[in-house]
């Protein structure tokens, strides 16, 4: 292992005496660790964290307490606030409104993302004249009232549109538009029922939304076998119902035009291997530590 790894796997080890920890500040790599991870700081050590100049990840360690949390979210450095709006709490009372009123889009969307958000500002949110604040809406909002759903699913912006409709149901009445709508029309597939027009369309995102279709009926899946467009074959070859002489001979046509491309198809058909996760660092002992730190100069 590295120094840099062992330094930063030193600073995430629970127990560690606060007078190795305060050395390890002096190093960039493990002070960002400690910054991030450490669930013991004293306020001596959050005071040197500052100093030092890493107050934007100290500001996305939920374990800060909530003062000091609270002082970051008026920082003039928007990188900060947007650390503090993803997850600190409504302490004191109105700073999530704050937050959703800050002038910064990127310190909204990462707002959108807090867990500790009420309903309210959610809604304020994805109504937010930034689409990049309403999409992040989308992605951390899975239980969306039907007002704002509609809103969503007809909004200006055409991604919005689309990935409102990846991420929740859309109602019966708004699906004969959603399939309109050259944004929406193969993220609605998945809602509506397959046919062989929509086999048939000319867009092949449309047509490999119709090969992963739940409700595929055998003859469209066997159309769509021989689709020209490689996607849609993958699509039809990862299906559980595909007979397996029928996924020998589709793997047999896919040549992909490079080793990402063919480890993403084979992904979906659920045939690659991932490496084995690293085994978590050894626990060191003080004497090992100050080895270490001596090592590293500290």
């Amino acid at each position: 292992m590295e120094l840099d790894a062992e330094l930063s796997a030193l600073a995430a080890q629970e127990d560690l005496p606060a007078d190795l920890v305060r050395r390890l500040l002096q190093y960039p790599g493990a002070r960002r660790t400690v910054a991030l991870l450490r669930r013991d700081l004293t306020d001596d050590l959050i005071a040197e964290i500052i100093d030092l100049g890493s107050v934007r990840t100290l500001a996305a360690n939920s374990s800060v307490p909530s003062q000091i949390r609270a002082r970051f979210a008026e920082h003039p450095e928007p990188a900060v606030r947007c650390a503090v709006a993803a997850s600190v709490r409504d302490e004191p009372l109105g700073l999530l409104a704050r937050l959703a009123a800050d002038p910064d889009p990127s310190v909204r969307s990462f707002l959108a993302m807090n867990e500790h958000l009420p309903a309210e500002l959610l809604a304020l949110l994805a109504s937010d004249s930034e689409a990049s604040v309403r999409s992040s809406v989308i992605q951390r909002w899975r239980d969306v009232p039907d007002d704002v759903r509609r809103m969503l699913l007809t909004d200006a912006d055409p991604g919005i549109r689309s990935g409102s409709v990846r991420a929740s149901v859309p109602p019966a009445d708004l699906l004969p538009g959603l399939l309109a709508d050259p944004a929406t029309r193969a993220a609605a597939v998945a809602h509506a029922v397959p046919t062989p027009e929509l086999a048939a369309d000319p867009d092949s995102d449309v047509r490999e939304a119709v090969a992963a279709h739940p409700d595929l009926p055998a003859g469209l899946r066997d159309l769509l076998a021989a689709d020209q467009d490689i996607s849609v074959r993958n699509a039809i070859a990862a299906r559980s119902d595909t007979p397996p002489t029928l996924r020998e001979q589709i793997v047999a046509t896919l040549e992909p035009d490079g080793p990402v491309a063919e480890w993403t198809l084979s992904f979906l058909r659920d045939t690659h291997t991932c490496p084995r996760a690293a085994p978590p660092p050894p626990r060191r002992t003080r004497q090992q530590a100050e080895s270490l730190l001596a090592q590293a100069g500290l």
